[in-house]
């Protein structure tokens, strides 16, 4: 990696002063750090929904999110595939998919669920269901039309994300995958916020071989160290394509640093794997299917079950 790359990571403060805290935005050591202003108008103080939180989230027994600093890397498709696959393992496992990319709601549509909506009952909002073993929840299913815009700003995003957290009944789940949007924005704050008491497994991290994604792939890395929040893995998504005829591969996407598996060992953070380019997955993802289910048999699917397995 070239020294100019380098310098586009911006470590994190020396003495942070951490998010929840008084002086989270104001002290001298916030001056310089891409999140000042986000940490200095967040809520301050114990919050009391907490407690409600940690109730839902005592029924689930690991939690993971799915991040990514760059978007277009394929954190959605990724994190339906593999809500997909652990809910294909037995029908006595629980999986529940939490979509909270609040502007680009993918979610529905990827996993079948486009015009449903969200039913209430006594004991909160119901999610939508894609089998009787996997739960679906995500603003796509409050907007009257899906085409409609969510012009929101922080403050309402992370009310809905807390909303999703305490009010949702999820039931008992083995595994609850949350999909975020790109970045290390409100979303994120608030969702490591609301799960930091609630066991938290930790985040594997997509991205694509070129540079473009790894500069902001090591921002995504380093917000997860500064907030604590551990980091399983990280899977390199878009890596070559296989021609499904010849199957000679084929560079897309050059990786003239090295790569994901590169930038991980630089890092010292685990590497998953490589999930090749295939066009039959966007399409899965266009008609609602599970990529897994309908080509078994495929390269893609092979270093999906890999990576899952891992």
């Amino acid at each position: 990696m070239s020294t100019t790359t380098k310098n586009l990571v911006e470590p994190p403060p020396e003495h942070c002063p951490g998010t929840e805290s008084e002086s989270a935005g104001k002290s001298d050591s916030c001056k310089g750090c891409p999140n000042q202003q986000i940490c200095a108008s967040a809520p301050k103080g114990p919050d009391p929904d907490i407690v409600t939180i940690e109730e839902r989230m005592a029924l689930v027994k690991h939690k993971i999110l799915i991040l990514s600093g760059k978007g277009g890397v394929g954190k959605s498709t990724f994190s339906s595939q593999l809500s997909f696959a652990i809910a294909n393992k037995s029908q006595d496992i629980q999986v529940g998919l939490l979509d909270i990319d609040i502007c680009g709601p993918s979610i529905p549509k990827i996993m079948g669920l486009e015009g449903e909506q969200i039913h209430t009952s006594s004991q909160g909002w119901d999610p939508v269901y894609v089998e009787d073993n996997l739960a679906v929840m995500s603003v796509g299913f409050l907007l009257e039309d899906e085409d409609e815009a969510v012009i929101w700003r922080g403050p309402k995003k992370n009310g809905l994300i807390k909303q999703f957290l305490k009010d949702v009944n999820w039931g008992e789940l083995d595994y609850l995958i949350v999909d975020t949007p790109p970045g290390t924005s409100d979303e994120h704050l608030s969702i490591v916020q609301y799960l930091k008491t609630s066991s938290l497994d930790g985040a594997v991290i997509i991205t694509s071989p070129q540079d473009v994604a790894l500069i902001d792939v090591r921002k995504e890395i380093n917000f997860c160290k500064k907030v604590g929040v551990p980091i399983i893995g990280v899977v390199e998504n878009m890596s070559g394509f296989v021609c499904p005829k010849c199957n000679k591969e084929s560079q897309i996407f050059l990786p003239t640093s090295g790569g994901a598996e590169a930038m991980a060992k630089e890092m010292e953070v685990p590497f998953l794997g490589k999930i090749p380019i295939d066009p039959l997955i966007a399409r899965s993802c266009d008609e609602g299917k599970s990529y897994l289910t309908t080509h078994p048999d495929s390269e893609a699917t092979k270093q999906y079950k890999l990576i899952f397995d891992k």
